[in-house]
């Protein structure tokens, strides 16, 4: 690896999108240290909204941007080669500072909204479309692309579930890094990485200890749900375009 950049990855998804898997899997390497939505804590801080466990959140996790940005850049934590930060796109709120982001490879988790919105419903009701993610996601993928000159990286959870170890050693070939199987399995029960939201959340990942497979059709959503996913859709679609 030629640059310190390409040591720190800033993977970009919305909720419910195979993020914590992807999170266990690159922890398993035995080369990586992981770290679960930095900015979650000073997100709640600083737009107040009502999250499941928030007052927890925030008094166990940093709620300083600037130090959670400070850390996203610094030294690599427990000596390892390599950081994997899992961040939420909605997180990232105009108020804070973006810079350290060029510290990273930025790399963006797309899932189709219909999915998204159907798991992201069973966790927490009345979701509306900065809940989940997908208009900021394409800003971000906007913003990366401005300052970089290039498109960043897109992977699609269906395309892991459907073949994980096919799309992770594309992912790791377009990161320079070297794919080990050891990315296929962890151990159930979570990670001590885990935020202290994990209870709420993570049920499902802490059963698993490998990926699912293909998952089948698409949900039926009614109501505000289909409107919410249809509004979305346009979001993940472009980003599609680009997935390896």
């Amino acid at each position: 690896m030629s640059h310190p950049s390409d040591r720190r990855i800033a993977m970009w998804s919305g909720p419910r999108n195979l993020s914590t898997a992807m999170m266990y899997a690159f922890a398993a390497r035995g080369d990586c240290a992981v770290w679960d939505e930095p900015f979650y804590a000073a997100y709640l801080k600083a737009t107040g909204i009502d999250h499941p466990m928030r007052d927890e959140i925030i008094a166990a996790h940093e709620s300083d941007p600037d130090r959670v940005a400070a850390a996203c850049k610094g030294p690599i934590p427990e000596g390892k080669a390599l950081f994997y930060q899992k961040h939420m796109t909605m997180h990232m709120i105009p108020a804070f500072d973006r810079r350290w982001m060029r510290s990273c490879r930025n790399v963006f988790l797309i899932r189709h909204p219909a999915r998204v919105v159907a798991s992201y419903a069973k966790k927490r009701e009345g979701a509306t479309a900065a809940d989940i993610g997908f208009v900021h996601q394409a800003q971000l993928f906007d913003e990366v692309a401005g300052w970089s000159g290039t498109a960043p990286l897109v992977i699609d959870s269906d395309a892991i579930r459907a073949d994980p170890e096919g799309m992770l050693r594309k992912l790791c070939a377009a990161l320079g890094l070297t794919f080990t199987r050891q990315m296929l399995h962890w151990p159930a029960g979570g990670n001590p990485a885990d935020g202290v939201w994990a209870p709420h959340w993570y049920g499902a990942v802490h059963r698993s200890t490998g990926f699912d497979g293909t998952e089948g059709p698409l949900p039926a959503l009614g109501g505000t749900y289909a409107d919410l996913a249809a509004e979305a859709l346009p979001h993940y679609e472009r980003l599609a375009c680009f997935a390896i």
